[in-house]
């Protein structure tokens, strides 16, 4: 693990744990035990303790009495449950950008899915890690959408718990190159002005999402009972 430089430690402190626990150093129902962490960031439990508040806040961890803070833990019925809102608000986003985004704003989504391309665990097969805000195809689509009702909804409570899952689904054979692809139609589909056409391509991707989401959730059970 590479320590962390100094900016804001507890904005870095944040940035690290919260990618350990999207891409999966930190699995689901982990401990997060303060002192082990601040020795391998390299920073004091002060500032790691307040990105562990933040990451509490924001639904990525937990905190249960006797027992302390753990990475939450995902369930089919939550899965089922967040997808099929997730479904509904981002499909309903993908028709109101396609009529309200730039056309500068399609040419840097354009650009970010080349660079996703280039990242190597893209290319290796392991899975499609995407940075939050700004630096995430799904968010700036929904951005796009210019509903602040919308973007509220998306970008708040549910908005790292769909990352988390959504990372776990690319992690599945073949998926990140897949998921890519479905980037890049629902990005044509935007391009095309057509409205139905966006909406269906995003809802196909977040169904195809559903399936391999469930099928690693699946793995990991069967990998856990088999010990």
């Amino acid at each position: 693990m590479t320590k962390i430089e100094a900016k804001s430690l507890v904005d870095a402190a944040t940035e690290r744990l919260e990618a350990a626990i999207i891409g999966g150093e930190l699995s689901p129902g982990d401990r997060v035990r303060e002192q082990v962490l601040a020795e391998e960031y390299g920073i004091s439990r002060g500032p790691l303790r307040e990105a562990i508040r933040r990451l509490e806040g924001r639904r990525l961890l937990e905190r249960t009495a006797n027992i302390g803070v753990r990475v939450v833990e995902l369930s089919t019925r939550r899965l089922a449950e967040l997808l099929d809102v997730r479904e509904a608000l981002e499909g309903m986003a993908c028709r109101l950008a396609t009529e309200r985004i730039s056309p500068n704003e399609l040419a840097k989504l354009r650009a970010m899915l080349d660079d996703h391309a280039t990242h190597e665990e893209v290319r290796s097969g392991e899975g499609y890690y995407q940075q939050s805000g700004d630096f995430d195809f799904h968010f700036r689509i929904v951005k796009a959408s210019q509903n602040d009702y919308l973007i509220s909804m998306v970008s708040g409570d549910l908005y790292d718990l769909l990352r988390l899952y959504r990372y776990k689904s690319s992690t599945m054979t073949g998926r990140a190159a897949q998921a890519l692809a479905e980037h890049h139609a629902i990005l044509d589909a935007l391009e095309s002005g057509d409205p139905d056409k966006a909406e269906a391509a995003m809802r196909t991707h977040i169904r195809n999402a559903r399936i391999h989401a469930q099928l690693a959730m699946d793995k990991v059970e069967q990998e856990a009972k088999a010990g």
